[in-house]
């Protein structure tokens, strides 16, 4: 399956802002999973590319002049191979039990992670993450960016990236590395986002792909963009400035079926 993606990103500031730093994790790469055939980054500015610890394609963007607003652009065709096994990338697995204050299990997530992944391992997870699902319906406007796994699921709601925050919290809990993935979806229900967050886990030597907002098991419309131990590490557009006061932030995300002949830049 070839997929087309055109994602806009802009920050408008209700100031001058004197200077600002971005890094943009808004590149994927090839592997056993996925095959970039094009992919174009527009930017207000050059930006210096470079490869993160977790091997993420990062753009830092520096603005040293002033402006209120920056408006940032990813398009491109990439092919998924769900079937494709996807082993250790280099990076050993133990390394994502490691908590964050986002990802912290407390007492009722250790709980809830212990009476709900019993028996084998990748078995408890499926079991886990319907249950999830239905612990913490997909509600749009009901946490925030920062919220953490312990908050939302106490609040008993959230969207794509608390889902993924929770389960990854359950998984460490229970001693089976986990790691927070940032991408795209390609899906017919207009209802969730194209732009998602998924989770996986390492089970039986191999990263198991758990999207707990879609009850997906199977990556096979799937793009992954980034992979971190928490949405902060994996997140798409992340920086400081200096000056601006208040942001709007403003993000539109589309995924379709790549038609031929693909795009251009003319």
């Amino acid at each position: 399956m070839k997929l087309s993606i055109s994602h806009d990103t802009t920050y408008a500031y209700e100031g001058e802002v004197s200077r600002s730093t971005q890094y943009i994790r808004l590149t994927p790469h090839s592997s056993e999973r996925q095959t970039v055939f094009q992919w174009t980054l527009d930017l207000p500015v050059d930006a210096s590319q470079l490869h993160d610890a977790y091997g993420n394609i990062v753009h830092v963007m520096t603005i040293d002049h002033p402006h209120d607003a920056i408006a940032i652009r990813a398009r491109g065709v990439v092919e998924i191979l769900p079937d494709a096994d996807e082993g250790s990338d280099g990076i050993n697995p133990l390394f994502f039990l490691r908590e964050t204050p986002l990802t912290r299990a407390d007492e009722s997530i250790r709980d809830y992670a212990a009476l709900h992944m019993q028996g084998a391992a990748r078995r408890g997870l499926e079991h886990l993450m319907a249950d999830l699902l239905l612990r913490m319906p997909y509600t749009p406007g009901s946490t925030h960016v920062y919220e953490t796994a312990a908050e939302s699921f106490a609040k008993g709601a959230g969207v794509c990236q608390d889902h993924t925050h929770v389960f990854i919290a359950c998984c460490r809990s229970q001693g089976i590395p986990a790691r927070y993935v940032s991408g795209y979806l390609h899906t017919d229900d207009d209802e969730h986002l194209a732009s998602h967050a998924w989770a996986e886990a390492w089970v039986d030597d191999h990263w198991h792909t758990f999207d707990v907002t879609n009850g997906l098991l199977v990556p096979s419309h799937h793009l992954k963009l980034a992979i971190g131990l928490d949405y902060m590490e994996a997140c798409p557009v992340r920086g400081v400035r200096w000056g601006g006061d208040n942001e709007h932030l403003s993000a539109q995300a589309a995924v379709s079926l790549a038609e031929y002949p693909l795009f251009t830049d003319q």
